[in-house]
């Protein structure tokens, strides 16, 4: 097995690593964030990363193999569906959200499915797509140490620091989640050709 394939299982053994911290009971706060928080973003960053870098290394050490394009994008979405859940469980993020976002892959997957049984090829990421993965990431990590829930900062509670946060996480989420939906929309454009046949 090679490099980027083992990155792409040590993402998914992360997981549940990830999810598990919450319950270990860890005691304390640093800079006013629970330690907790920081652990699981901490993983959920270090997880990142790895994605980052699998896809480089494979691309560029010309590594790709069919097990690492089937199982890449599954521990991305493993990862990405788990830390929102998470944040739902917590009241961080309502759930709508998290089913837009799992809406969108079940689409894309059944995508890539006829195509490939059509012997078609799958598009590659549109700008709607570059634009979801970037500003997801950034709203997951920042939503792990905001302590205030999704959309809070419009209700004129907020402050500071705290105020400028939660502006940038609701933000963010908003512009992953449009994006999520147009970049569904771009394989809905794609699929048709196969539907018709």
């Amino acid at each position: 097995m090679n490099l980027p394939n083992k990155l792409t299982i040590f993402r998914i053994i992360l997981v549940p690593i990830m999810v598990i911290i919450p319950f270990l009971g860890i005691k304390g706060e640093l800079w006013g964030i629970p330690i907790t928080y920081l652990i699981v973003d901490f993983i959920f960053i270090l997880a990142s990363i790895t994605d980052k870098l699998d896809g480089y290394i494979a691309r560029n050490k010309n590594q790709v193999t069919a097990f690492g394009k089937f199982l890449d994008p599954l521990a991305d979405k493993i990862l990405v569906l788990s830390a929102m859940l998470m944040l739902v469980e917590n009241a961080k993020l309502p759930a709508w959200i998290p089913i837009i976002v799992l809406a969108r892959e079940f689409l894309v997957s059944g995508y890539r499915l006829i195509a490939v049984e059509k012997g078609g090829e799958v598009i590659s990421a549109s700008k709607w797509g570059k634009l979801k993965t970037v500003t997801q990431m950034i709203a997951i990590i920042l939503a792990f140490v905001d302590l205030h829930a999704f959309g809070e900062c419009f209700t004129g509670n907020l402050q500071g620091g705290e105020l400028v946060l939660n502006i940038i996480v609701t933000l963010m989420m908003i512009i992953q989640t449009i994006a999520t939906i147009f970049s569904g929309l771009d394989y809905m454009k794609g699929i048709k050709k196969y539907i018709k046949d």
